[in-house]
């Protein structure tokens, strides 16, 4: 059964990691996906990715675009809207870490976490919605962190950053209900990615499992399979909420 037949979806930051899999989870339904990637060096993947979605039957295309430029966005939401016709749902997922400690964390440091992290809601939310009321049907979904819900020494930009999207999450669920435009965040643990693969080695990786109930990561498959439920109409009576998929690391 494909939950997301004929629905079109924007997933941010899906040349690799949570996004990839979010794009392939949500082709495996049906789906079309319009995608970003930053960088020229993520372009191969980029494009590899975009040839693997087509081939599974739906429509999908890569746009290199920075979720953290107003600007940006505008015009990438605009190109989508000609090329798919409709925007049903829109993943927030693209982010970054660049963590210090306080004391030698530099303004710009700072300044580059909340761009790519907290601005890149506001700006992709901010161009969504328009089509989304138009219709008055929608889904948002916020990638947070079960950082922004704990904190975590060292991660203090990082923290406030996703900490952030909980708040606009919750704002924005309450602003737009009365159009039937859900808006939710999910708040990952420890995920097997490229940004986590440092750990996975030696000590420090049975170190940060045994806080784990589950005694593991999470796969990008398992975030994926959050943000499906939240995409589709099984959880169409869900707004506002956070998902922490952490494996009870905050319990």
């Amino acid at each position: 059964m494909k939950l997301l037949n004929g629905k079109t979806a924007i997933v941010t930051g899906a040349a690799r990691g949570i996004g990839e899999g979010i794009a392939i989870k949500f082709a495996e339904h049906g789906c079309n996906v319009a995608f970003t990637y930053v960088s020229d060096s993520s372009a191969g993947k980029a494009k590899a990715l975009e040839e693997k979605l087509t081939g599974m039957g739906v429509k999908a295309k890569a746009y290199q675009s920075n979720a953290g430029d107003f600007a940006a966005c505008e015009a990438f939401v605009n190109d989508v809207i000609k090329e798919f016709g409709a925007i049903d749902i829109c993943v927030n997922n693209a982010g970054i870490s660049k963590d210090n400690l306080l004391l030698r964390m530099t303004p710009e440091q700072w300044d580059d976490v909340m761009q790519i992290n907290l601005k890149s809601v506001f700006n992709m939310t901010r161009q969504v919605i328009r089509p989304m009321m138009k219709a008055r049907s929608g889904s948002i979904i916020n990638m947070s962190s079960v950082i922004g819900e704990m904190g975590n020494a060292g991660q203090s930009s990082y923290a406030a950053s996703k900490a952030g999207i909980i708040g606009f999450t919750k704002s924005v669920a309450k602003e737009l209900g009365s159009r039937n435009i859900r808006c939710n965040a999910i708040a990952p643990g420890f995920v097997e990615t490229d940004m986590t693969s440092y750990l996975k080695e030696g000590e420090g990786a049975e170190k940060y499992k045994a806080d784990i109930p589950l005694g593991r990561f999470a796969s990008t498959e398992d975030i994926a399979n959050v943000c499906l439920f939240l995409a589709c109409d099984m959880g169409s009576y869900v707004t506002g909420q956070v998902i922490s998929a952490c494996g009870g690391l905050n319990i």
